[in-house]
């Protein structure tokens, strides 16, 4: 059923059309694309350090990862998945980065030059029992292979368990439960926004912009993609002033078919989003995923680190459309 939580101002700004798929299609904005960055946590941090891999030439502000590990961690095996890459074992830093230096020389990649201007922050809780912070501390490592020292920053010295981790919203700090966000008296949102995108004005607690289902399918079709993702679009951006995307990338378990609404609406970026001309996208993996989890070890794809891979293409293809607005829509 298509759900659609735009204002009648918003609606009159932005026009929609029901499309098969029964969401609205993916507007057009006036967005500034050399500020667009990307976030995740867990299947969704590993997305995030793909696509920042990957598509470096869009994601050119860097990359939040919440128990994520290195880039092509798994290289392709479910075993190394399973095993080093929840920090069970060691992983090869050095070798993960010298092929991505060769899948970027070959064209595989984007070039990794351009992350040198990018900035990162990497989050992992001190009690992850699913994650084990070694993995964070790998992804530290393989991140020095190409971003200078000051552009990184890591936070480890939370007693948080595996989650999203809020200063007002959840669980308690160390219990591992759906939809895994617990409030730790910490906005780890906010932290990720301000490391990636400089200072900040304060959040808005009553936020003016609206959440919007759009048409997935019109990007992908299959590929454990949903048929529908959800975007948080700020008052000012919907009347055409310049904006900048952040994708924000659900765990496991943690999409709309599992847990309603509450990470799109819940995670933290609204309220930062809203106060800050920040579009902020939140694509879904559907039913057929394998846990709802994001194609980081190639269940989907034997290519699911590379720009081909179907599941990044289609982000990159989205944050491509939302960006695709030049001119300056009249206000009413």
């Amino acid at each position: 059923m298509k759900r659609n939580y735009f204002t009648p101002l918003l609606a009159g700004i932005i026009a929609v059309s029901a499309s098969q798929a029964g969401a609205d299609p993916l507007p057009k904005l006036n967005v500034d694309k050399s500020q667009t960055s990307v976030s995740g946590i867990s299947s969704g941090g590993y997305m995030a350090v793909q696509l920042h891999i990957a598509y470096s030439a869009i994601f050119r502000k860097g990359a939040g990862v919440v128990a994520g590990g290195p880039y092509n961690c798994a290289e392709g095996a479910i075993g190394n998945a399973l095993g080093r890459c929840f920090g069970r074992a060691s992983i090869p830093v050095a070798a993960l980065a010298a092929t991505t230096r060769a899948w970027a020389k070959d064209g595989a990649i984007d070039p990794v030059e351009n992350l040198a201007a990018a900035k990162v922050y990497l989050f992992a809780g001190a009690k992850d029992s699913v994650v084990n912070p070694a993995t964070s501390a790998d992804l530290f490592s393989y991140y020095q292979n190409f971003l200078p020292a000051a552009n990184l920053a890591y936070k480890k010295d939370l007693d948080a368990e595996h989650a999203m981790i809020t200063d007002d919203f959840g669980a308690a700090c160390t219990v591992k439960a759906s939809p895994f966000i617990n409030n730790c008296g910490f906005d780890l949102a906010g932290a990720i926004l301000q490391h990636l995108l400089g200072p900040l004005n304060p959040r808005n607690d009553m936020l003016k912009g609206a959440l919007l289902e759009f048409d997935q399918s019109a990007f992908v079709a299959g590929h454990g993609m949903a048929t529908s993702g959800w975007v948080y679009i700020p008052e000012d951006c919907a009347q055409g002033a310049q904006c900048r995307i952040h994708v924000a990338l659900h765990g496991c378990k943690q999409n709309t078919a599992d847990i309603g609404e509450v990470f799109v609406r819940n995670a933290g970026y609204n309220r930062w989003a809203d106060s800050n001309r920040i579009v902020v996208l939140y694509p879904q993996t559907g039913q057929k995923a394998i846990n709802s989890c994001w194609d980081w070890w190639g269940y989907d794809a034997p290519d699911y680190a590379k720009k081909s891979a179907p599941q990044m293409s289609a982000i990159a293809a989205m944050v491509a459309q939302l960006g695709g607005g030049t001119a300056m829509p009249s206000k009413p």
